[in-house]
């Protein structure tokens, strides 16, 4: 995809509009997923597994479809099927009665998104190269994120006066729509996905620089000691401490803090590297002692911690893949890279799933030192210009 930097710049923007209602028809549904599965006679170990296994879906799918963009160079049409999987699943979410349907739709809806996320952040890293990696992949984060505020608190106005999950889950195939509707029309705007010869590539360890790799293992490690929200959330519930309806509103705020934080952290990227995810990191680690151990006002400042961390990590590992890795590669890394993010937090969420119902401490100190684990590696990153 060749762009000028006046069509990069309007890619990053409409994309981010594709996302932003993307996020706010799946994190309506997201956030509010550990109190209805709740609700319908799950445990705190099936919330844990449910989450880890959507999120595993989802980036193994990423390492699949990573490696057909490379291969075909077929982004649209990779993206916009699992665009319209994504978005689809969750306004189905209103006919589940039981939590094993509810679990079925939400690994459904996660498997959308492994689907298309390689392409679109292919194309977007394309256009990023014109106007600055951190700011693109910043903004398209912000958006990302706004969208992901609006949906939980939708859904929480409809909690609010009484019209139940089902009715909530459902007013989300409005956002669902607009963004099918937005998808659409970008990809009739640029529907010229690269300008790369088209030759194909060999999957392996070889030709991706051993920063890379650092990297994969410093975010795996992250990604072990991050817990889902949907397990926050539960916790929430069960310990009584806000009501239901307040549970997605405290969500979307946090998604809202985190568009901020992406956009910040994704500037401040272009100036200080790497050195910006370990500043964000250090932080974070507090986030699982404040939200299991502690009463609301403790557990609120451990919910912005995660976000800060997460939206450190959303804008800046995408950054980091394209200031390391060739623009013929990316597809393969940014699967390689999510993949490998998503089977640790498979690994992770199942297991503070299951440390939740048996010792909330044995929880928060797996979580700690997962992060601790990670800082080595950031450390010892070094940024290489590629293109």
């Amino acid at each position: 995809m060749s762009l000028s930097r006046q069509d990069a710049f309007r890619f990053v923007w409409l994309i981010g509009l594709v996302s932003l209602f993307s996020d706010m028809t799946y994190q309506g549904a997201h956030g509010n997923a550990g109190p209805y599965l709740a609700l319908l006679g799950a445990g705190g170990t099936v919330v844990g597994i449910v989450a880890g296994a959507g999120e595993f879906v989802n980036y193994t799918l990423r390492l699949l479809f990573g490696y057909w963009a490379d291969k075909t160079r077929a982004y649209w049409l990779i993206a916009i099927p699992g665009y319209t999987l994504n978005l689809i699943a969750v306004p189905c979410l209103a006919f589940a009665g039981h939590w094993p349907v509810a679990a079925a739709l939400l690994i459904l809806e996660r498997a959308g998104k492994g689907v298309r996320t390689p392409a679109r952040d292919v194309m977007l890293s394309r256009a990023a190269d014109q106007v600055g990696r951190g700011w693109a992949f910043g903004v398209h984060e912000a958006l990302d994120q706004t969208g992901g505020m609006l949906g939980p608190l939708l859904v929480a106005a409809m909690l609010y006066f009484n019209k139940g999950y089902p009715a909530s889950f459902a007013v989300l195939a409005i956002p669902a729509a607009l963004a099918l509707v937005i998808l659409l029309f970008t990809w009739r705007l640029f529907s010229e996905t690269d300008d790369i010869h088209r030759k194909p590539v060999e999957l392996s360890r070889e030709g991706l620089p051993k920063s890379f790799w650092i990297l994969v293992a410093g975010v795996g490690c992250l990604a072990v000691g991050y817990t889902d929200f949907a397990l926050m959330a539960f916790h929430f519930k069960k310990a009584a401490l806000m009501p239901s309806a307040w549970i997605p509103v405290s969500y979307g705020l946090a998604m809202g803090l985190q568009g901020l934080a992406s956009l910040g952290f994704g500037r401040l990227y272009d100036r200080w590297g790497v050195k910006t995810l370990i500043a964000a990191s250090i932080p974070a680690m507090a986030f699982a002692p404040l939200a299991f151990l502690g009463g609301l006002g403790p557990a609120l400042l451990g919910l912005a911690l995660w976000t800060v961390g997460m939206g450190a990590q959303g804008s800046i590992m995408k950054a980091l893949v394209a200031e390391l890795v060739p623009a013929e590669r990316r597809g393969s890394a940014y699967g390689l890279l999510n993949s490998s993010y998503g089977v640790l937090w498979f690994a992770g969420s199942a297991a503070m799933g299951w440390l939740y119902d048996h010792s909330l401490h044995g929880l928060v100190i797996f979580s700690i030192v997962a992060q601790l684990a990670a800082l080595p590696f950031l450390y010892s990153i070094r940024r290489s210009k590629t293109a």
